[in-house]
Order: C-alpha cells, then structure tokens, then sequence
C-alpha cells in the first residue's frame, strides 16, 4: 500500500461554522469546498480536515451520518501555555482546562461550534511536571 495523503473527515450540521472555527482559531485554510463541504489544509498538520454536512445523501455509511462517537481531533503544538492563553482570549469555548499527567501529556480540549472536540497537547518531561 502506496499512502498518498491523509484525511479526516466529520459529519456536522453546520460546515461552514465548524470550517471558519478551524481557519480563525488553528490556521487552517480552504483547499476545497462546494454546498455541504469543507476540505481543509494546514502546512503543519499532515493531512486535511474535512467537514461534510449531516444528511447528505452521499455519506456513506449512511449508519454512521452524524456520529462522532468520542472522537478527538489532536494536534501536538510546541507551546501549549501560550496557545491555551490565545484561545482563550479569542473566546474559545474550553471544554478541559490545561492540565498535566503524570507520564508527561500536558492538555486542554476545546469545542467548535458544532460541539466537535479539539485536542492540543505538548508532551513535557515527567520531572517538568506540575502538580
């Protein structure tokens, strides 16, 4: 097998609302989009978010249409501190405060406007840790 790219893509109500979220406040840009669809990219990341709206009839499954079922989108930054306190300041809705476990994962998660769970994260050495 041949990998080419890399994607994921979540089924949400309103893609215009989620796609704006991830450009304002992570630095994604549009690289596609048409009625009901968002494909975006970020030099960065390593593969492209894309937003597909629930109850398009091209969904397939059409048993998974809307279910996200605990999924997460994470991303690893190099200053978790200093995004933590620009998200905020933008009036991010943080759904887990930062925190620190004990084997060095150092984290917050945020929402989107469609309730989509957002994961930043900054692995620290463990005797960097805070209690």
């Amino acid at each position: 097998m041949s990998i080419t790219a890399s994607a994921i893509s979540l089924n949400v109500a309103d893609v215009e609302a989620s796609s704006s979220w991830a450009q304002e406040h992570l630095g994604f840009s549009v690289a596609m989009a048409a009625d009901g669809f968002s494909s975006l990219s970020h030099p960065e990341a390593g593969f492209h978010l894309i937003y597909l709206r629930t109850g398009l009839s091209t969904f397939k499954p059409a048993s998974q249409a809307g279910s996200a079922g605990g999924l997460l989108v994470v991303f690893t930054v190099n200053d978790i501190d200093a995004d933590y306190a620009r998200l905020r300041a933008e009036g991010v809705e943080i759904v887990t405060p930062i925190e620190t476990e004990p084997w060095g994962e150092r984290y917050f998660q945020m929402a989107d406007p469609n309730g989509v769970i957002y994961q930043l994260v900054q692995w620290v050495t463990p005797d960097h840790v805070e209690a």
